[in-house]
């Protein structure tokens, strides 16, 4: 295992006031792959002006997050592919101790911890069920059989992918290594009240999907169904107390599961481009 068996795949949303921090700290010998959600051509040309060893796609339209890094994952050719949020701050010794900790192991996914985290470890690396999608990385021939779930366009995507790996009898590691996880930035403003709405949303519609398809049509039910029943009660509460935003972000929550629960696609998106 070397750094040129790694491709970086990137997906960004409004992302350009963090990418470039992003980018400058990965190893050079590493490809990197972008893919532009928000149509910024502008973007493409900066980047792949500024970087060697990086091509960026602008996309028609927003592809949402797995099926933007099924695109990436399609356009790569290493072994390894290496999922990180434009807001994640992967430091060159970092890196060389992710690969120094698995450089031995079998496994299907790997990801790093969010620094700070407190997780305990008896080893260098852990066996576990699930992890986080904000830096993955995942064996090229797994994530070309078990792709992401492109019904899903925001939220549970990488514990839904877990989940099937794991199924297939797949091994997933947590790894000791702890990366800087800046947190709500990779998609613009964290205060956008645009972005706030599609969070809410997306939450929702993913939460009853995942459950359902997992599970059941009724545990999905038994298990959102409080959640309903409480965004419709704070979204009144809040529409009589005249706190807009705080209605809005409820309004989102129930409409997100009342769609979910009706098959419909998920369909809501922050910013359409027409």
């Amino acid at each position: 295992m070397k750094k040129e068996d790694f491709t970086f795949v990137i997906t960004t949303f409004h992302s350009e006031k963090i990418l470039d921090e992003c980018i400058k700290n990965l190893p050079k010998e590493c490809k990197k792959i972008v893919i532009e959600n928000s149509g910024n051509a502008k973007l493409k040309e900066y980047i792949e002006k500024k970087y060697k060893n990086l091509k960026c796609y602008v996309m028609d339209k927003n592809l949402g997050y797995g099926k933007a890094n099924n695109f990436g994952i399609n356009k790569s050719n290493t072994k390894y592919i290496f999922i990180i949020n434009p807001d994640v701050i992967l430091r060159p010794d970092k890196f060389d101790e992710i690969i120094e900790n698995i450089q031995n192991e079998k496994f299907s996914i790997a990801a790093p911890i969010e620094k700070n985290n407190k997780i305990s470890f008896k080893e260098k690396i852990q066996k576990v069920d699930k992890v986080k999608g904000f830096a993955l990385i995942i064996r090229r021939d797994v994530a070309l059989a078990t792709p992401f779930d492109e019904n899903i366009f925001l939220y549970l995507e990488e514990i839904d992918l877990c989940k099937r790996v794991r199924d297939n009898k797949g091994e997933i590691l947590l790894i000791n290594s702890q990366v800087e996880h800046l947190g709500g930035l990779s998609h613009g403003n964290k205060d956008d009240f645009e972005m706030e709405k599609s969070r809410n949303w997306h939450w929702m519609w993913s939460s009853f999907y995942f459950y359902k398809k997992h599970y059941g049509f009724a545990y999905g039910l038994i298990r959102t169904f409080p959640k309903l029943f409480s965004s419709i009660l704070k979204y009144f509460y809040y529409k009589i107390v005249n706190k807009e935003k705080e209605r809005e972000k409820y309004k989102m929550r129930y409409l997100g599961l009342i769609n979910s629960y009706f098959l419909r696609k998920s369909h809501y998106r922050p910013y359409e481009r027409k």
